[in-house]
């Protein structure tokens, strides 16, 4: 391998001279990441060999504040167009082994002589540069993923109670799927926030799409009748299904929290009726 030296160099200029023979010999060490560089580069806008020429003088400098907002700004990358961390994994190690083979090639250029405790001190230094950069990056790339799925989940929940209006005063609930305690609670807080916004009189929760339902959340449900009759809301439960009925006798409390229907269809023209009716 034939590099560029200059007497007096540092470190720093070494590499920064040799930039062209790095990049040659990171793609022979990076063997699977090569072929994906572009790829890397077209979903993401990552340019991976200029991030690692960064990510050395870094490491060399011993920045470390540097090194873990790089690393930061990566994971926060990779986490967001979704890009393979194995890719990641390999393409840190080369950069890893690269970087040591050019330090070994600065001090034999250099007629450097290392003691065992220069070179231990060395190793610990720019390994643990490395480690940083790896922990501060899956650090950041679980912390994006994590608010990702928090934040989808959220959007999910709210677009899980479609509440329609029928009239300026009756809305109808379709529920469908299961519900478990988070879902039950994000059912609660839409629905206590709909009945103030839209001063609805009457909400009809349909349930015909619910097959089964914990007790627990049977619970929350029971507490959320009380939450609407205390708004000023009148209840109203269509489409209870016999499993869930049971369930329902079970724990008690269903008298007097609100009508129930048969259908939807039954208590929407129940509804409407007793709506033309007032209108007259």
């Amino acid at each position: 391998m034939k590099l560029n030296y200059t007497k007096g160099q540092d470190v720093k200029e070494f590499l920064i001279s040799n930039r062209d023979q790095f990049e040659k010999n990171l793609l022979t060490e990076a063997v699977n990441v090569r072929e994906k560089i572009d790829e890397i580069h077209r979903i993401g806008n990552i340019n991976l060999i200029n991030n690692a020429h960064k990510l050395i003088l870094y490491i060399v400098d011993q920045q470390d504040e540097e090194v873990k907002a790089f690393a930061k700004q990566e994971g926060i990358a990779w986490a967001k167009h979704s890009l393979t961390l194995t890719f990641k994994l390999e393409w840190v190690h080369a950069i890893r082994r690269t970087l040591w083979n050019f330090l070994y090639e600065y001090d034999t250029l250099a007629g450097r002589e290392i003691t065992p405790e220069d070179f231990y001190n060395q190793e610990s230094k720019i390994n643990e540069q490395v480690d940083q950069f790896l922990n501060s990056f899956f650090i950041s790339y679980s912390k994006y993923k994590d608010e990702l799925i928090e934040s989808q989940r959220k959007l999910v929940e709210r677009l899980s109670v479609p509440i329609i209006p029928i009239t300026s005063s009756v809305c109808v609930l379709p529920l469908i799927g299961s519900i478990d305690y988070y879902r039950a609670s994000a059912i609660e807080e839409k629905v206590l926030i709909e009945i103030s916004n839209l001063s609805i009189q009457t909400l009809i929760m349909d349930l015909s799409g619910i097959y089964d339902m914990e007790a627990e959340t049977i619970s929350q449900l029971l507490k959320l009748l009380d939450g609407i009759s205390m708004m000023g809301c009148k209840p109203v439960l269509t489409g209870l299904r016999p499993g869930l009925v049971r369930k329902v006798v079970e724990i008690g409390g269903l008298e007097h929290k609100a009508e129930t229907k048969g259908t939807l269809q039954q208590a929407l023209a129940d509804y409407m009726n007793h709506g033309n009716i007032n209108s007259k």
